[in-house]
């Protein structure tokens, strides 16, 4: 982008589009933020990001308005408009779920996004965060935010975190390709598929970030029962239920001494255990029924991306 010197979006109630763009904005250009109707200056004026407001989307002069695109436009939003610019749309797509349904919200409201979803309309309200009514009340309320203001670094922290997230998933999708393995559980119930990520060195900072991501991507949805990564907290490994199966039932070995934490209902636990053998023995106790036999673990495998012609 140009380098601008500062931000600038509409006055009045806050959404969450104009809001998080400016986050993006933040974590790139640490400027201030005026919150008031732009000038034709300001407009022309690509030193001057106009976000979600005049009427105008034009990135070679930092505009990024959504008001003025037709009606029946597929759901596009200032944020939208923004990550285009940057390059960086298609990924948040692919990788942050939240991203349709805000642009959704902000461009359909409400009403039409709960139908969208093909939920209730009282849904919607009920998942309303108090974080994120007070950030975007905090925000609607003040006309200028400077750097070192609570409010304005909170901002960039969302941003700095966000563009993190989408500019290195797909390098840890790579990483994960080349070392996750898969096991195949026997047991009473049938076979049953469980990703499995080694231990690194130096570890990794958020193990099991991108797993979920990775074994949609691989069309492996529908086969995965559970998931085994490196313990963030200490050196053994956290056992979770893939999109909570009840196929494993983690509460089935909260008695196992190297197990130090598995929640009741049974869908996490930690164990300090390193060895394959004792890992796949504490998923087979999991997936037992109460009065069945263990059954097996079936062959190791990685799972290596193919390789390019």
């Amino acid at each position: 982008m140009t380098p601008i010197h500062s931000i600038l979006t509409h006055p009045g109630g806050a959404h969450k589009d104009e809001f998080l763009a400016c986050c993006v904005l933040l974590a790139l250009h640490p400027v201030p933020i005026h919150r008031r109707e732009p000038s034709a200056q300001d407009l022309a004026t690509p030193e001057i990001c106009v976000v979600d407001v005049g009427h105008c989307h034009d990135g070679q002069k930092n505009n990024f308005d959504h008001h003025q695109l037709p009606r029946d436009q597929t759901p596009t939003c200032s944020l939208s408009l923004l990550l285009q610019h940057l390059g960086l749309y298609d990924d948040a797509r692919q990788f942050c779920d939240w991203l349709e349904p805000a642009e959704w919200f902000d461009c359909r409201g409400p009403i039409a996004t709960a139908q969208w979803l093909g939920i209730e309309r009282e849904v919607v309200n009920q998942l309303n965060s108090p974080i994120d009514i007070t950030l975007l009340r905090r925000f609607a309320r003040a006309e200028t935010l400077q750097p070192g203001e609570p409010l304005w670094e909170v901002m960039r922290m969302v941003g700095e975190d966000l563009l993190d997230y989408v500019k290195t998933l797909q390098a840890r999708l790579d990483y994960l390709g080349q070392h996750a393995q898969f096991w195949t559980l026997e047991t009473p119930t049938g076979p049953q598929k469980v990703i499995f990520l080694p231990r690194a060195n130096p570890p990794l900072d958020e193990p099991s970030m991108g797993l979920e991501a990775f074994i949609a991507r691989r069309g492996l949805t529908e086969e995965i029962v559970g998931m085994v990564y490196p313990d963030r907290r200490g050196t053994g490994y956290g056992l979770s239920r893939f999109e909570d199966k009840p196929a494993l039932d983690f509460s089935r070995i909260a008695d196992a001494p190297e197990v130090h934490f598995a929640h009741a209902r049974g869908f996490i636990a930690k164990t300090s255990a390193t060895d394959i053998e004792t890992l796949q023995n504490l998923l087979l106790r999991s997936a037992a029924k109460p009065a069945g036999d263990l059954g097996q673990i079936g062959s190791t495998n990685s799972f290596a991306p193919p390789r390019k012609k």
